[in-house]
């Protein structure tokens, strides 16, 4: 499958595009002259459409991808300096913060299509999605370091991916890693050749919208709730959740189908 050629945005353009097909939400981020920087403006418009997509019971998977020749270059740092204030900058990285974490408390499971280089809180973009697939000509990197600025926000998400001595070398050199690396370090899940890119996520998406929504969304929730507790308490949880989804109508139904060697018939 060929990748279309990517979009060019003017003046006159939304920052973020959204498009709907199959249950599955594309959001681009619309800015390529900028290279998709993370300005105020974007991280709006991201929550927005993040907390529009989550009481969405027809979106079953979203996919970010970035317009242009990359996916997103980090925050916008001409921006950044036009606004030299402690209070700028802390309400600008917490805004950015809750967008991260909106990611990982939607429901439904986020791909991020990487094609270009994510550097910086690009990078964090990635890795808070829940998934990534990664055209092989993709770099990464928390380049902040560069500029005298250690990338402390990216190294949340980046040491929550990747071991911890990989995740700092990449913290204090500001190198790149190209996408074979960011896949043997478990930053991105697949990597493949820009024309392949667009059919390897649709790929992926249909596998996921093929499951039951109800108990994806249960298991996400689980998911990233449980990795930051002690094991005793994480699985307590895990109990907990694993009882209250046996006892729903569609495991319910998946398990006597696959006892009647039967397709299981799931509603919604």
């Amino acid at each position: 499958m060929n990748a279309p050629e990517p979009a060019t945005a003017t003046s006159a353009e939304p920052i973020l595009l959204m498009r709907a097909s199959e249950g599955v939400v594309h959001l681009t981020l619309n800015r390529p002259q900028q290279f998709n920087a993370l300005s105020e403006q974007m991280l709006a418009e991201l929550a927005a459409a993040l907390e529009q997509i989550a009481s969405d019971r027809s979106a079953r998977v979203v996919v970010i991808a970035g317009a242009g020749k990359a996916f997103c270059a980090g925050h916008d740092l001409k921006q950044m300096r036009a606004n030299p204030s402690v209070e700028y900058y802390q309400r600008l990285f917490a805004d950015c913060a809750r967008v991260m974490r909106q990611i990982q408390s939607l429901p439904q499971p986020v791909i991020a299509r990487v094609h270009g280089v994510a550097t910086a809180a690009g990078c964090q973009l990635v890795a808070m999605c829940d998934l990534a697939v990664a055209a092989k000509e993709a770099r990464f990197a928390v380049s902040g370091i560069n500029v005298g600025l250690f990338c402390s926000s990216p190294a949340v998400a980046l040491s929550r991916n990747i071991g911890r001595k990989a995740s700092f070398e990449m913290l204090v050199t500001g190198d790149f890693i190209d996408a074979d690396t960011a896949l043997a370090r478990g930053l991105v899940n697949q990597v493949v050749s820009l024309a392949d890119l667009d059919g390897a996520i649709a790929q992926l998406a249909a596998r996921i919208t093929a499951k039951p929504a109800s108990a994806i969304a249960l298991g996400k929730e689980l998911f990233y709730r449980q990795i930051e507790m002690g094991i005793d308490a994480a699985y307590q949880l895990a109990g907990q959740t694993m009882a209250c989804n046996m006892i729903d109508e569609v495991a319910q139904e998946g398990v006597d189908a696959f006892m009647e060697r039967r397709a299981p018939r799931w509603v919604g």
